[in-house]
């Protein structure tokens, strides 16, 4: 075999060095993790669109109650600034000369105030949160929070049986409601949008314990405090 000619003058021709081994350790690693990090993108992507698709075909019940949270969420909300502003207002009227009334829902306790002297405390039972359907009708009641006046006191009230009673039981409702005296209790103090604070209702009422998302209270109690509890003057602070 013929060895090549070099021309004179020209540079010198050398081999190509190679590559040192932890070179090629080096980009055989990245390639591996290159294949492996590709696999687990596939991976995710498979997966989001599993996701999308199954939002996709949720029916209208799922987009209802989702609905129906958010909603929650914002009563909440409002709930908590309500409470916020009772204490607040508390706190001031604690500073008067008034008669008051408070109702911590955390130690439940009612307590009645002149100023800041508490002359009665009493356990209170919280009416519990419910949602009450029937068909074109929805109650929802949930404890009462904020800074309310008394609009009404009443003794002896007659409480024709509401709907959401009805509802509740899963009866239908009656061409001519009973009333019922005491129905609610002997004594009812009355706050805001049907919420009230009662004594307990009498016996043969359909209600039994307190009123979904209002407050009951014993009846001696309020009996004793009922001179002092006056319309639009008396202030209730429930937090």
């Amino acid at each position: 075999m013929r060895r090549a000619t070099q021309w004179p003058g020209a540079p010198e021709r050398r081999s190509s060095p190679r590559p040192p081994l932890w070179l090629n350790l080096l980009l055989f690693f990245l390639g591996v993790a290159g294949i492996l990090f590709a696999r687990e993108h596939r991976e995710r992507v498979s997966d989001r669109f599993a996701d999308v698709i199954a939002k996709q075909t949720r029916t209208p019940a799922d987009v209802r109650n989702l609905k129906e949270q958010l909603a929650e969420v914002e009563l909440n909300r409002e709930t908590l600034a309500r409470e916020l502003d009772g204490r607040l207002k508390l706190a001031t009227s604690l500073k008067t000369e008034n008669f008051h009334l408070s109702i911590d829902t955390r130690a439940r306790k009612l307590r009645f105030y002149y100023g800041g002297t508490m002359l009665r405390e009493a356990p209170v039972t919280i009416g519990e949160a419910r949602t009450i359907t029937a068909p074109g009708k929805r109650w929802t009641f949930l404890p009462l929070k904020g800074a309310f006046p008394v609009q009404a006191k009443i003794v002896d009230y007659e409480w024709p049986v509401p709907d959401w009673w009805y509802a509740m039981q899963q009866q239908p409702v009656p061409s001519v409601r009973p009333v019922i005296t005491g129905g609610l209790g002997r004594y009812v103090i009355v706050l805001s949008n049907g919420y009230v604070i009662h004594s307990p209702p009498v016996e043969g009422s359909p209600l039994i314990g307190a009123k979904p998302g209002s407050y009951m209270v014993d009846e001696e109690v309020l009996r004793a405090i009922w001179p002092r509890i006056h319309r639009t003057e008396t202030q209730v602070f429930i937090y």
